[in-house]
């Protein structure tokens, strides 16, 4: 059982990532990317309210055809934080960046801030391969999101939203009892999932 969605992953992987690049390279004005950041402000802005500026943010250094977040996290009131890794099979940490932010870098050749200041997200966006219908997002295979999602989730409420290209949505994706469904997933489109009231 275990392989065989270990297998099913792989192959969704693979799909995923050929989507995703094409997606990339027909959008490289950027215009997803500065639509998605509307709709995104947007979203926060209808869930936080007045309290917006004091919600801390976790976004992240966009790598391979990843759609940036880097408007969205640039143009946030509140505190901005970007994922570190601590380590295999443990949680992400969060370490606070600005435009400023000396970054330099950290495992899996993704950008971290080379100064380290803790900050724990209220919300996050959530890179993916892909998503599907319900609200699973499909990552590259560390589960570091999961872990992050869970540990963050029990210690209170936290908002987290996929960010992707409208190519990467899949009617079901493989799913196992450790993954973490997203609160909503945001693509130049507009918000094209919800699960928020």
């Amino acid at each position: 059982m275990q392989s065989d969605i270990s297998t099913r992953k792989a192959l969704a992987r693979a799909e995923a990532t050929t989507r995703r690049n094409a997606a990339f390279l027909a959008d490289q004005s950027g215009t997803d990317a500065d639509t998605a950041a509307v709709c995104f402000n947007q979203l926060l802005s209808m869930r936080f309210g007045a309290d917006l500026a004091g919600i801390a943010l976790a976004g992240y250094m966009p790598m391979r055809s990843e759609l940036s977040p880097l408007a969205i996290m640039t143009h946030h009131p509140g505190p901005v934080c970007v994922p570190v890794i601590a380590g295999a099979g443990l949680p992400l940490e969060f370490h606070r960046w600005t435009r400023e932010t000396r970054m330099t870098e950290g495992p899996f050749k993704a950008l971290i801030p080379a100064q380290r200041d803790p900050v724990t997200p209220k919300a996050l966006i959530v890179p993916l391969l892909a998503f599907d219908r319900n609200g699973y997002r499909l990552g590259y295979g560390g589960g570091f999101y999961d872990r992050t999602l869970e540990k963050l989730r029990n210690a209170g409420s936290v908002l987290a939203i996929g960010l992707a290209f409208d190519a990467q949505i899949c009617d079901a994706l493989p799913v196992e009892d450790t993954d973490q469904q997203l609160d909503a997933v945001v693509t130049g489109s507009g918000v094209v999932w919800s699960r928020l009231d």
